[in-house]
């Protein structure tokens, strides 16, 4: 269960499920495309086992929610909102700016919300109001209008009360590949939207990947996984406790330690046994634990080198001297410090975002937040004096290019000064 790992194998095995099942997902998209609603439903029944005459979750449904809810989890969802919309309403960029860089030339930015976007909310094993919010509170906050969500039926309570939280009201019920066809491409019930966030299974992830020339996605977001970085200072307890807490997510979570010593790793390697046997998800955190191990790193220079090759979506740092650690970490979705930040703060309330890129896609892309529903143009406001200054260089460079007429579009302005016209 608990066993040694190398870095080429543990990566093989996370970036190798989505070649996989390609071919399967390709079958669900021309479905969709070609039957809208109706491959959706069959779909629906087939995968869920649920059948259902249409999609849309209606009014009367969400607000019947309510009363299946726990009043103080509907609490705690107000709080992790109002905590979310604060972390993310810092990072809301200016809706536009401009600078006098030089004399007559003023350049800027505006940035734009996207008009509609899509959120998968993920079901099945359990429901995922944390996901509903994290995965629509930032667009709210951006400014996008239509917020567009579909999650596995029978959608759970729980995942309809977060959404009404967030101010959703465009709710589906429909899951897997199917349901990030349906957003993309549109069906009868469901528009198209312009781009697809949310975590999902590999088909869900693989779909994301596939339709992308109908809309953006936020990045490949699968199965969770964490790795963690721990010298002797760690408290055993508490790595394990996180471990364990990213195994009971799914099967096919995967888990890391990066340790300092062989020490470390059989410490808390006797600590991951001990919790796995009492965890009430033991079945799903086994299995996952089987995707799971620990390298053992020379020193802690190497412990970082290591985890950057990983590029977890979600690193923890327990060591003694924390910050040198945090100052060498490259790629990591999200990034909890010292031993009394677990990772499951993220995941509900200290309010960063917990949708996260994963399998090592933390290299290049970042996790969830505002600017995944934002666009931007450039802006440029030019005088008759700006025009000139640069007029030289612009009909240097066009001429050169053989682009004449580009040229001859500011050669026009600048012979208009001499000429005097004044327009019509």
């Amino acid at each position: 269960m608990w066993h040694a790992v190398d870095v080429d194998t543990w990566m093989a095995r996370r970036t190798s499920q989505l070649g996989a099942v390609k071919e399967t997902v390709q079958g669900i998209i021309d479905q969709v495309r070609d039957r809208g609603d109706a491959a959706v439903l069959e779909l629906t029944e087939k995968f869920d086992k649920v059948h259902q005459e249409d999609l849309a979750v209606d009014e009367d449904a969400r607000e019947a929610a309510y009363e299946k809810v726990d009043p103080r989890v509907t609490e705690s969802l107000i709080e992790a909102e109002a905590r979310i919309s604060r972390f993310h309403e810092l990072q809301l960029p200016r809706g536009l700016w401009l600078n006098e860089l030089e004399p007559g030339i003023t350049l800027g930015v505006k940035t734009t919300p996207l008009s509609r976007i899509g959120a998968y909310i993920p079901g099945g094993r359990a429901a995922y109001p944390s996901t509903a919010l994290m995965c629509t509170v930032p667009a709210r906050i951006a400014g996008v209008e239509e917020i567009c969500c579909c999650s596995p039926p029978p959608i759970q309570p729980l995942t309809l009360v977060a959404l009404d939280i967030a101010g959703v009201s465009e709710v589906y019920q429909c899951g897997g590949a199917q349901a990030i066809a349906a957003m993309a491409i549109g069906t009868e019930s469901i528009d198209p939207v312009e781009k697809i966030v949310g975590p999902g299974n590999v088909y869900v992830t693989a779909a994301k990947m596939m339709l992308r020339e109908y809309a953006e996605i936020d990045f490949p977001a699968g199965p969770s996984e964490i790795a963690v970085i721990a010298d002797e200072s760690a408290v055993p307890s508490f790595v394990a406790a996180d471990i364990i807490a990213q195994a009971e997510h799914d099967p096919n979570a995967a888990c890391l330690l990066i340790a300092t010593s062989e020490k470390v790793a059989g410490a808390v390697g006797a600590e991951v046994k001990k919790q796995a046997e009492i965890a009430p998800r033991k079945e799903i955190v086994l299995k996952a634990l089987n995707n799971s191990g620990y390298i053992v790193a020379g020193d802690l220079r190497e412990a970082v080198a290591i985890s950057n090759t990983v590029a977890p979506e979600h690193l923890s740092i327990q060591v003694a001297d924390t910050l040198p650690v945090l100052s060498g970490i490259r790629n990591a979705g999200a990034i909890f410090v010292g031993p009394y930040t677990p990772v499951a703060c993220g995941d509900y309330a200290s309010g960063t975002n917990h949708v996260l890129p994963t399998a090592g896609y933390a290299r290049q892309y970042s996790g969830l937040d505002v600017h995944h529903f934002c666009k931007t143009s450039s802006v440029q406001i030019l005088s008759r004096e700006g025009l000139e200054s640069i007029g030289d260089t612009i009909e240097t460079l066009a001429t050169a290019e053989g682009l004449f007429a580009h040229a001859a579009s500011v050669k026009v302005r600048r012979q208009e000064k001499k000429n005097g016209r004044t327009g019509l």
